[in-house]
C-alpha cells in the first residue's frame, strides 16, 4: 500500500475512533498533498509581497525553489534581480530563471530575454535575447512586442540565427540554449 493510502486510512480510522470513543462526531483531515501545500505557501508568499514583507516571501520561496517548484524559482529570480529581500545577484537570478524555464514556465523565458537584452548577469547579446523572447512569444503571444522590440536592433541574419537557436533550445527541452 502506498504512503498516501496509509495516511488516508489512518485519518479515516482516527475519525472513526474519535467519533465512537466520545460519542461526538469529529472530522479528521488527511494531510494535504505536497502540491496543495506548495500552493498554500505560494499564496502566503504573494500576500507577504503585497505587504512588502520580502523577508517572509524569501523564506517561503527558498525551500520551495530548492525542491524544484518552478513558480518559487521564478519569484526568487525576480527578487534577486530587483534586490527585494536579498542582495542583488544577477547570476543567481539567471540560474533560477533557467531552472524555471526548463520546467515550462513561460514567464521565465521573458526574464531571461530581459537579462540578455540588458546584460544583467550575462553578456549583453541581442541574438540570445531574441531567442528567449521568441520562445516567450511562442508560449504567450501577448508578449510578442518584446520580440519585436529586440528585432528592431538586429540584422536579418541575427534574427535568423536567433530563430534557429530558439528551435534548438526548445528541441533539447531548454538544455542547449546558449
Amino acid at each position: 500500500m502506498g504512503t498516501a493510502m496509509n495516511r488516508t486510512i489512518t485519518s479515516a480510522l482516527l475519525a472513526i475512533t474519535l467519533t465512537l470513543g466520545s460519542g461526538v462526531v469529529a472530522v479528521a483531515q488527511a494531510p494535504k498533498p505536497a502540491q496543495a501545500r506548495a500552493v498554500d505557501l505560494l499564496q502566503a508568499a504573494a500576500a507577504a509581497v503585497r505587504r512588502e514583507d520580502w523577508a517572509t516571501a524569501i523564506n517561503i520561496w527558498k525551500p520551495l525553489a530548492a525542491q524544484g517548484n518552478q513558480y518559487a524559482q521564478l519569484d526568487l529570480a525576480y527578487a534577486y534581480r530587483e534586490s527585494h529581500g536579498v542582495s542583488q545577484d544577477y547570476r543567481e537570478s539567471i540560474r533560477l530563471a533557467r531552472l524555471s524555464a526548463a520546467q515550462g514556465n513561460a514567464h521565465a523565458l521573458g526574464v531571461l530575454g530581459i537579462a540578455y537584452e540588458k546584460g544583467l548577469g550575462v553578456s549583453q547579446d541581442y541574438v540570445v535575447a531574441h531567442m528567449w523572447f521568441n520562445l516567450y512569444a511562442a508560449a504567450l503571444d501577448e508578449f510578442a512586442p518584446d520580440r519585436k522590440r529586440i528585432a528592431a536592433k538586429m540584422t536579418p541574419a541575427q534574427i535568423a540565427e536567433a530563430q534557429a537557436m530558439a528551435r534548438k533550445c526548445q528541441a533539447t527541452n531548454f538544455k542547449k540554449c546558449d
